[in-house]
C-alpha cells in the first residue's frame, strides 16, 4: 500500500466515507494495519512517487497542499514540468556526498539534509538498517518540486530502495545465501565500490564470499572499507591508514564491517544476492584505464596479476 492510499484510507475511516479508489502508479511502502493510523498523521514528512519512465517524481503531500499553483502552474505561465529540479544520484556515493549533491542541486542548506537524514524512522528505513540511511539513500534520477523538503526527498530514496528491495526479493534472498539483509546491503557496498564495470560485480561479490567462508578463516583486506571508516577518499590506503582502530578496517578485523560504505545500485545488489560461481580469493584491477580487472584462486596467481598492473602503470 501506498503513502497516498494509506492517507486516503485513514481519511475515510475518520470520516466513514466511502473509501476512494487507489491513485495511478505508485510505489508501495509496505506497512502493518496496526500503524496505518499513525504513519497517515505522519504523512506530512512522507512522499509520494511516481515512476516516469527511468526518473522518479518526488510529490511531498506537505508540499501539494501548501502551494498548488507550483504544481498546476496557474497564475505563472509555467508548466508542471518547468516547476522541478532534476537531481541525478549516482552509484556507489557515500551518504556524505549525497547530501552535499542534493543540497547544491535544490540549493536548500546541506544541515537540513543533514539533520533529515538522522531521522531514519520518519524517512521510513527497514527495521533492518538499524536507523543508519547510509546504503539505503538508493541512486537515480529524481524530479522534485521547489519546496519539497529534504525530509521529502530522503525518504523518496528510502521508497525507491523499497522497491528495488521487492524487486531483487533481497529479505528472502538474503536468507538463502545465510546472510542478513543489511549484510546483503554491506556486500553490495563495497562490490560498487571496488568494481570499474558492472560485468564484474558478481565475480567480485563471489570474491567477498569467499573470504568469509573460508577456512581457515580469511581477512577481506579492502581498502574501500579502510578508507571509509578514516572518511577519507581514494584507490589506495597508506601503511598508516591500515594501522586503524575502526571498524571498518578489514585488514585487521575479520568478517564484513558494521554496514554499507555506500549507496549502491540495482546491479551491485543483484550480485551480492547471486554471486557468480568460482574458486577466486583475489581480483586486481590490472588496467585502470580500460577497466580491466582479472581474478585469481592462488597467492601465486595473484602475485603475477600485482605485477601486470605495474607493468602498465609503468608503460601508461
Amino acid at each position: 500500500m501506498s503513502i497516498e492510499d494509506l492517507l486516503r484510507e485513514t481519511l475515510s475511516d475518520m470520516a466513514h466515507e466511502e473509501q476512494p479508489p487507489p491513485p495511478g502508479r505508485f510505489l508501495r511502502v509496505n506497512r502493518s494495519r496496526s500503524r496505518r493510523c499513525g504513519l497517515a498523521l505522519a504523512a506530512a514528512a512522507t512522499v509520494t512517487v511516481m515512476a516516469v519512465g527511468s526518473t522518479l517524481v518526488v510529490q511531498g503531500l506537505s508540499s501539494r497542499t501548501a502551494a498548488p499553483e507550483v504544481l498546476t502552474g496557474q497564475g505563472s505561465g509555467e508548466t508542471r514540468a518547468e516547476t522541478r529540479i532534476t537531481v541525478t544520484v549516482h552509484e556507489g556515493l557515500r551518504l556524505s556526498q549525497v547530501l552535499k549533491d542534493l543540497s547544491t542541486a535544490t540549493g536548500k542548506p546541506l544541515e537540513k539534509f543533514e539533520r533529515a537524514a538522522k531521522d531514519g524512522r520518519a524517512l521510513g528505513l527497514p527495521a533492518y538498517a538499524k536507523g543508519a540511511l547510509e546504503g539505503f539513500a538508493f541512486p537515480g534520477t529524481y524530479e522534485v518540486l521547489p519546496i519539497s523538503s529534504p525530509d521529502e526527498l530522503l525518504a523518496a530514496m528510502v521508497a525507491r530502495f523499497d522497491r528495488a528491495a521487492e524487486d531483487s526479493d533481497l529479505v528472502d534472498g538474503a536468507g538463502r545465501v545465510g546472510r542478513t539483509p543489511l549484510e546483503i546491503m554491506t556486500i553490495a557496498s563495497i562490490v560498487q565500490a571496488e568494481s570499474h564495470n558492472k560485468r564484474d560485480m558478481p565475480k567480485i561479490a563471489r570474491v567477498i564470499y569467499n573470504r568469509l567462508n573460508h577456512t581457515p578463516e580469511m581477512k577481506l583486506g579492502l581498502d574501500s572499507t579502510v578508507l571509509y571508516g578514516l572518511n577519507k577518499f581514494g584507490i589506495r590506503a597508506s601503511n598508516e591508514d591500515l594501522k586503524s582502530r575502526s571498524r571498518y578496517n578489514t585488514y585487521a578485523r575479520l568478517g564484513l564491517p558494521p554496514g554499507p560504505i555506500g549507496n549502491p545500485g540495482a546491479d551491485a545488489l543483484e550480485a551480492a544476492l547471486k554471486p557468480a560461481a568460482g574458486p577466486w580469493l583475489y581480483f586486481v584491477t590490472t588496467d585502470r584505464e580500460k577497466g580491466i580487472t582479472k581474478f585469481a584462486a592462488s597467492e601465486s596467481e595473484f602475485f603475477k596479476l600485482v605485477e601486470e598492473f605495474k607493468k602498465n602503470r609503468r608503460s601508461g
